[in-house]
């Protein structure tokens, strides 16, 4: 649970600057928070396949996202990818 908590002071800290809210740093927070949701809900609801759906949507999200900001700023792509402690992704 400490994941869980050190992203809600991230996002207390993106919600400070309001005029922030629609960055790339803040919505693959947001993303990471609802797919850590979300798996926790489908392990006790294995069957529950509209959630896996969604689970699967915002994933997909959030890596074009990442991969985004991987293009356009490496450096805050690391920074982002550290705090989150999320696996970079793979490169062919």
């Amino acid at each position: 649970m400490v994941k869980n908590a050190f992203i809600s002071i991230i996002l207390q800290e993106q919600e400070e600057n309001k005029e922030n809210s629609g960055s790339v740093e803040f919505q693959v927070v947001s993303f990471t928070n609802k797919i850590r949701r979300l798996t926790s809900h489908l392990e006790l609801h294995k069957k529950d396949y509209l959630s896996q759906r969604g689970l699967r949507k915002i994933l997909g999200k959030r890596q074009r996202l990442l991969a985004y900001l991987s293009k356009k700023n490496r450096a805050r792509y690391k920074e982002l990818i550290g705090q989150l402690d999320i696996r970079e992704r793979k490169t062919r």
